[in-house]
């Protein structure tokens, strides 16, 4: 799951893929942007954990992996 982070005050927006689903990534943001949690934690497929707090977050956006191309191609 590709997840799009943007920040409040940061020029740039944080991009991970994860392997928590949809929903569970939507609970995550519900709960930090409804008071349950200070910051949103989101972990990536490489194991990193991602803390952003909830009072900077300026949007999440969740999205569908994207699939890299392998190959080559003819000019």
């Amino acid at each position: 799951m590709e997840v799009k982070i943007g920040v409040q005050h940061a020029p740039r927006e944080i991009v991970l893929e994860s392997g928590q689903s949809a929903e569970e990534v939507e609970r995550a943001v519900a709960d930090a942007l409804g008071g349950k949690a200070q910051l949103l934690s989101l972990v990536d497929d490489h194991g990193r954990k991602v803390l952003v707090p909830a009072d900077r977050l300026a949007y999440v956006e969740i999205g569908e992996p994207t699939t890299r191309k392998v190959g080559f191609s003819a000019l």
